[in-house]
């Protein structure tokens, strides 16, 4: 019987070799086997998008048990930035492993935490006076961002937007936007959230100041400034299609904010660390948040995320009100600090921007070609694909899924998303060739006439 132990020694990273090649058909037989064995032990609610079993990873390809090499355009929903198992995040965690795994920051503090808050307060958007708090994921850092804002204002009431997506636990739930399959059957969820409409250009014809404007008189008239904490947005949206507002949107509404004693929260978990080509995607708009949650691509693959803002702001929290045992985890913190260095010093932002330029170009072809393409958006190395019946914009979720699941089987992984699901998001590791890019979109391209 073929088992995995066989692969176990393949080294990852830069190491290996950048190309696509497949020795059997997507999943093989080794892969196949792993399958099973998760049906079998892993809760079905669990489920997962390339039928593969991964051994190894790095630069732009994905590495499975049966020896096929996979063109990676997804890099683990944005967060292998700087490519999985960089040499510098390897080296730091395994220098950070053999000294000590774990502590509990609250209980005995170490370098590395304060180290990586000192970073983010340098990094993040504005020039004030910034405090952070680590964490463990995405959804974390932005319920404890909503935990902070409503100490620091003393109210309750919250606003997020439509399609917006910020996690998976009670609070995070009813801040998303997207019923199934994030919402489904797992209520109640918590209460005195709200929502708005967003901006987004292509379904709703508004400029950004427009939208602002819906979006503040729906607000205005639901909840009322006097009872509202906070207004959360992801300045480009994730999970809901990448979608991207229009100009002056998220001014208007940062502004509306300031002058209503609102606390303005920018979720850059999928945006942040140069995946747009700027660190982080508040700099494109001219926004500067009062507070910015952070994960995915900070730690170069380990668990951490943060919450970064105003000192005031963060400080409004009462000792041990904010914590886990896990958050900033010291050996998460060494491949932060590593990663962090990386985006710094490797040029990845122009990277990002390099990326872009090909997405754009590559998908602007098919668009002007193919009438099933309603729109290319995105910033950087984060772009979009939006699906339509020809000449509407009636979403055509079937199409998306045929375009991804076609070219899985040829050896090139990209991920669906939007409210409709009519989307294919492209956010390839920063890490990734540029014949290697080439040659996935060129497969997209392929798979894509081949669907009638």
């Amino acid at each position: 019987m073929t088992t995995l132990a066989s692969m176990n020694d393949v080294v990852g990273g830069p190491t290996l070799e950048q190309r696509r090649s497949l020795v059997t058909e997507i999943p093989g037989p080794v892969s196949r086997e792993l399958l099973e064995r998760k049906a079998a032990a892993v809760a079905a609610g669990v489920a997962h998008t390339v039928p593969i079993a991964a051994v190894a990873a790095g630069g732009g390809v994905i590495l499975d048990a049966d020896g096929n090499s996979l063109i990676d355009l997804g890099a683990g929903i944005a967060v292998t930035s700087v490519g999985n198992s960089h040499p510098k995040v390897v080296e730091a965690v395994q220098r950070q492993a053999a000294a000590f795994t774990h502590t509990c920051f609250m209980i005995s503090p170490y370098e590395g935490y304060v180290a990586v808050a000192e970073a983010l307060n340098r990094l993040t958007p504005g020039d004030h006076a910034k405090k952070s708090a680590l964490f463990n994921s995405g959804a974390e850092a932005v319920e404890n961002a909503i935990k902070i804002a409503r100490k620091f204002t003393g109210r309750q009431a919250v606003v997020a937007f439509d399609h917006a997506y910020h996690g998976r636990t009670n609070l995070t739930m009813a801040l998303t936007a997207k019923s199934m399959p994030y919402k489904s059957g797992f209520g109640p969820f918590a209460s005195e959230i709200y929502r708005a409409p967003m901006s987004y250009p292509f379904r709703d014809g508004l400029s950004g100041e427009e939208a602002a404007k819906k979006a503040i008189s729906v607000i205005d008239k639901q909840v009322g400034a006097a009872n509202l904490a906070a207004v959360i947005i992801e300045p480009i949206q994730g999970e809901g299609g990448f979608i991207v507002p229009a100009d002056g949107f998220l001014n208007a509404i940062q502004e509306w904010c300031r002058e209503n004693g609102v606390v303005f929260i920018a979720d850059e978990v999928q945006t942040g660390f140069a995946r747009t080509g700027a660190m982080f995607a508040s700099e494109l708009f001219g926004i500067v948040p009062d507070l910015v949650t952070t994960a995915k691509g900070i730690a170069g693959g380990l668990p951490l995320a943060a919450v970064t803002g105003r000192a005031e702001i963060m400080d409004a929290t009462h000792a041990g009100g904010l914590g886990g045992t896990y958050g900033g985890n010291p050996i998460a913190c060494a491949a932060a600090l590593a990663s962090i260095e990386a985006f710094e010093t490797e040029g990845f932002i122009d990277n990002a921007k390099a990326i872009g330029e090909t997405l754009f170009a590559k998908l602007g072809e098919l668009a002007a070609a193919d009438p099933r393409i309603g729109e290319v958006r995105g910033r950087g190395a984060m772009v979009a694909v939006e699906f339509v019946k020809p000449g509407t914009t009636e979403p055509d979720p079937a199409l998306a899924s045929a375009v991804a699941k076609g070219c899985i089987a040829q050896g090139v992984v990209v991920l669906t998303c939007g409210t409709y699901g009519n989307i294919i998001r492209f956010l390839p590791p920063l890490s990734i060739g540029e014949d290697l890019l080439a040659e996935g979109l060129d497969v997209v391209a392929d798979v894509l006439k081949g669907i009638a």
